[in-house]
């Protein structure tokens, strides 16, 4: 459980001696720290848990935390926010590391179930509430803009139209939303062996592209790509 957050009498004060803008510094900041201790709360009570029960969770009040969020969409939007920005931080590196592309692909995709495994009920509350204002809006545009930042700068290296790059990514969001909810409510298989399929299936789509303008990858999807051998290819 979050340990208990003490919270300071917060007024606001405007004026020209910059005292306004600390101010949102400090707002941001605690709203921060709020998150933080949300998640915790979320992770233990589970993707059930309410407003009220957070707060207690987090150590403060039910009205100091309103001090933070309009409610409890703005809530939720903020884990959902915290929650894009994990994956990011994880997959990122994977992505952009100097591994052939086929093993970046696979590592990527078992990151991702790593992390959602680690907090499954935050992943389940968060989707569970898409009808309700959706709490993962900006966190899924944050995370399809680095894909497709990814997406478009790999196929552009091998001279294939990266026109698609951006649906593609949004696409590669669904997917990854709907196979990691599927498997975190079913668990009817291992982590490794959902990565390996999912894995397979975003690798395949991308070579798939790839071959339809030519470019061959080796068996490890390695750097070298093997000339295309059809007749006037």
């Amino acid at each position: 459980m979050a340990g208990p957050v003490k919270d300071p009498v917060d007024e606001p004060v405007r004026g020209p001696d910059g005292r306004s803008s600390r101010w949102e510094d400090h707002r941001e900041a605690r709203r921060a720290t709020l998150v933080t201790a949300a998640v915790a709360a979320i992770d233990e009570l589970g993707p059930g848990a309410g407003v009220a029960a957070i707060a207690r969770a987090a150590g403060v009040s039910k009205p100091v935390l309103y001090r933070y969020f309009a409610d409890k969409s703005d809530l939720h939007a903020a884990v959902g926010h915290w929650g894009a920005t994990q994956v990011v931080d994880r997959l990122m590196p994977v992505l952009l590391g100097d591994l052939p592309l086929r093993e970046k692909v696979y590592r990527a995709c078992d990151e991702y179930l790593t992390l959602i495994a680690e907090h499954p009920h935050v992943f389940l509350l968060l989707v569970e509430h898409r009808a309700a204002g959706d709490p993962l809006a900006d966190g899924k545009q944050l995370v399809a803009a680095g894909l497709a930042r990814i997406l478009g700068d790999t196929l552009r290296d091998l001279d294939v139209d990266a026109s698609g790059a951006e649906p593609w990514a949004q696409g590669l969001v669904g997917l990854g939303l709907a196979t990691g909810e599927w498997w975190l409510r079913r668990n009817t298989m291992s982590r490794a062996a959902v990565a390996d399929h999912l894995g397979s299936f975003v690798w395949h789509a991308l070579a798939g592209i790839a071959a339809e303008h030519g470019v061959r990858f080796d068996a490890d999807g390695g750097v070298r790509v093997v000339p295309d051998d059809r007749e006037g290819g």
